[in-house]
């Protein structure tokens, strides 16, 4: 079966960057899987495996365009500390979940100077050429719950069926978004 819109496609990947240092990886985990022609995927990457069967390999570059992005320097913004929880020790790599016209987005916290608080509301892969190794394990007809509420596996931040101690108890993976930087 080729893998179209609604095939429900299992898939075991290496994502690494230029320098050739691994990003991410199906290994020790096992295989991804996901809902073929839902936006469960950055573009270029779905777009390269339409039309492919199980037992498919390929390597393919993906361009920020057809990944997360361009990197854009507008979204570094700098706040007071009074926009976080007062009980909560600001740090650089802390990641939140922020508010905007747009929806919620995760920032990463840059920078820690006083009052001020540096954040990036970049994906941490924006702007990045991302290389994947990948082989499809399997293809199947997606079953019709599944194409109405997609896949019902865990939060979907790559930490296994939960979030467990990665996400913390207040990851909203009722969303389907955890933010847990994964």
């Amino acid at each position: 079966m080729n893998i179209s819109k609604d095939s429900v496609v299992s898939i075991e990947y290496t994502l690494t960057d230029n320098d050739n240092e691994v990003l991410d990886s199906s290994e020790g985990v096992g295989p991804l899987e996901y809902l073929h022609g839902h936006n469960n995927l950055i573009p270029g990457l779905e777009k390269h495996l339409e039309g492919k069967v199980a037992g498919d390999s390929f390597k393919v570059s993906v361009a920020p365009a057809d990944a997360y992005g361009e990197y854009q320097d507008e979204l570094v913004v700098e706040v007071a500390r009074d926009q976080f929880p007062e009980d909560v020790e600001i740090v650089e790599g802390m990641q939140f979940e922020a508010g905007s016209p747009e929806g919620s987005r995760v920032v990463t916290v840059t920078e820690v100077s006083g009052d001020k608080i540096k954040v990036d509301a970049n994906h941490p892969l924006a702007g990045e050429t991302l290389n994947f190794d990948v082989k499809v394990v399997s293809v199947r007809d997606a079953t019709d719950d599944e194409k109405q509420n997609g896949l019902q596996q865990g939060c979907g931040c790559g930490c296994g069926d939960s979030c467990g101690d990665d996400c913390g108890d207040d990851c909203g993976c009722d969303s389907g978004s955890c933010g847990c930087g994964h």
